[in-house]
């Protein structure tokens, strides 16, 4: 991970402004924020530890642990919550063993709940990676997370 986090370090003038820059080249890199390569960027930055977790922290896009192959989230907008999209949410828990924010242990799925894609029409909206699946059904689901949706 060290020669990765140089090559992509070398690329930067070492300025405050190159912060997120950093930090979302450095998680597409890796899939998330490593500690070692937050400590890296604190050290090129001439920033504190705390100062580049806390911006981390701050933003929801930046990933503290791995996250998996595949993302799925689940709209909790009001026309998805409307129609019924805890039960969606409470399937897809089920059928993965995780909570919204968690990996399942093999790395293979993440599961994210997001305020609203805008995608109103289709409620309720889950999505895997960049596929949009609407009026969702617990059976869906299913079949979805099986490979057969």
């Amino acid at each position: 991970m060290n020669q990765q986090l140089e090559e992509t370090l070398a690329r930067y003038k070492g300025e405050r402004g190159d912060l997120i820059p950093l930090l979302q080249e450095v998680q597409t890199k890796f899939g998330y924020l490593p500690e070692e390569a937050m400590q890296g960027i604190a050290k090129f930055l001439r920033l504190s530890e705390s100062t580049v977790y806390g911006v981390c922290t701050f933003y929801a896009q930046f990933k503290l642990t791995p996250v998996g192959k595949h993302t799925i989230k689940i709209c909790r907008g009001t026309a998805c919550h409307v129609r019924g999209i805890s039960r969606i949410l409470n399937e897809a828990e089920k059928q993965l063993g995780i909570k919204p924010g968690e990996t399942t242990s093999d790395l293979e799925y993440s599961l994210e709940t997001i305020a609203c894609f805008g995608s109103c029409a289709l409620a309720p909206v889950m999505v895997v990676d960049e596929t949009v699946y609407g009026k969702m059904t617990p059976d869906k689901v299913t079949k979805i997370l099986k490979g057969e949706g």
